[in-house]
C-alpha cells in the first residue's frame, strides 16, 4: 500500500528552535504544532535531519481507536516479522495505555510478532484528534557519528547546525540537485555532513591549515578528498546551492568590499545559498544580488549566528 501521507515528529533544544522551524518551513513548507507533529504529503528521510525523530508513513487514518482496529483487521505483513509500536507525539500518554494500544493494533495483524529484532516496523499514533496507523521509520543519529572530529576549533559549527544547513540548501535533491558547495569550509564539519547524505559535495578554504585539518577530518570518516586551498575568485564550474560559513568578520577585518565581493562570487556559482554570519549583513547581501528567502539566528553564548538563506 502506498501512505496516504506522512507525519513526522521533531525534538530540539531550546536554542536551536528558530532553525528548527526554518528547516521544517523549508522542506515540509508548514511548521510542526505545538505537540511537536507534522502531517505533510512531502517524503523526507528522518536520518536526514538531526531533529526529525521519526516518520510514520501513514496507510490507515480513523477518528477512534475502535474505527482504526477495524480498518488494520486482516492487514497482511507477508514475508518476515513485526511489532507495532506507539509513535509518541508531545502529547501525555501513560506508559500502560501506549502498550495495550500496540497489543490492541498488533492482534489483528496477519503475521508473525517480534518485539526484539522485527523485520518491519508499524507505528500507530495518536494525533490531532486522530489515529494513524503505518510504517514506522525512526531516525538514525549519523550525525553524532561525527562529533569527535579529530581535527576542531572552538567557534567551528556543530554537526547538527551543519547538518541542518546542508538541508536548507538542498531540502529535496530529486528536485534541487545534488552538487553542493562550501567555499570558505573550514575544518569540513558541512562537508562530512553533506557527503554522508550522498550529495555530490565539494570545498575549498583560503586558509592552507584549515584545509589540511578538513582533509584530516574527511579521510577519519573514510570520505574523499573534495577540498582545495584556493579563493573563491578561483572556484570554477556551476552547482545546485551553496553553504558559506563567512569567517571573515570573526577571524579577521575584513572590508565591505571584500565581503561584497565574496557574495558576489557565490551568487554567481550557485542559484541557492545559505549563508552563516555573526552580524547582520542585509545590504551587502542585496547588493550582491541576492534575495534573502528566509533567516533565523542562533546563539551560543556572546556569539550570535545568522542563517540566511538566498537566491
Amino acid at each position: 500500500m502506498n501512505p496516504q501521507f506522512y507525519m513526522y515528529t521533531f525534538s530540539s533544544r531550546e536554542w536551536e528552535v528558530e532553525l528548527v522551524r526554518m528547516e521544517q518551513r523549508t522542506v515540509f513548507g508548514a511548521e510542526a504544532g505545538p505537540e511537536g507533529w507534522l502531517r505533510s504529503p512531502v517524503r523526507f528521510e528522518p536520518d536526514r535531519s538531526p531533529f526529525v525523530r521519526q516518520r510514520l508513513d501513514v496507510l490507515f487514518e480513523a477518528g477512534s481507536l475502535e474505527e482504526l482496529v477495524r480498518q488494520v483487521d486482516g492487514f497482511q505483513v507477508g514475508e518476515g516479522t513485526f511489532k507495532v509500536r506507539y509513535v509518541k507525539t508531545d502529547e501525555p500518554v501513560e506508559y500502560d495505555v501506549q502498550r495495550r494500544t500496540e497489543s490492541r493494533v498488533g492482534a489483528v495483524i496477519r503475521g508473525t510478532v517480534d518485539v526484539r529484532e522485527p523485520s518491519r516496523l508499524y507505528g500507530v499514533a495518536h494525533a490531532g484528534g486522530r489515529w494513524l496507523f503505518g510504517v514506522h521509520r525512526p531516525s538514525e543519529a549519523v550525525w553524532l557519528r561525527h562529533q569527535n572530529k579529530p581535527q576542531g576549533y572552538s567557534t567551528a559549527l556543530n554537526t547538527r547546525i551543519a547538518r541542518a544547513l546542508v538541508n536548507l540548501a538542498l531540502p529535496d535533491p530529486d528536485r534541487d540537485g545534488t552538487r553542493l558547495l562550501d567555499p570558505c569550509c573550514g575544518i569540513g564539519t558541512v562537508l562530512v555532513e553533506a557527503l554522508s547524505m550522498g550529495l555530490d559535495a565539494s570545498g575549498s578554504d583560503v586558509n592552507p591549515l584549515a584545509v589540511k585539518g578538513a582533509r584530516i577530518n574527511l579521510a577519519h570518516y573514510g570520505m574523499s578528498d573534495v577540498v582545495m586551498v584556493r579563493d573563491i575568485g578561483a572556484v570554477e564550474g556551476r552547482y545546485d546551492a551553496a553553504v558559506a560559513d563567512l569567517p571573515y568578520n570573526l577571524c579577521s577585518v575584513s572590508p565591505p568590499e571584500e565581503q561584497l565581493r565574496i557574495l558576489q562570487r557565490v551568487r554567481e556559482l550557485a542559484p541557492r545559498a545559505v549563508l552563516v554570519t555573526t552580524e547582520e549583513m542585509d545590504l551587502l547581501v542585496e547588493a550582491a544580488g541576492l534575495h534573502i528567502a528566509d533567516r533565523c539566528t542562533i546563539p551560543k553564548g556572546k556569539l550570535v549566528r545568522h542563517i540566511l538563506l538566498c537566491r
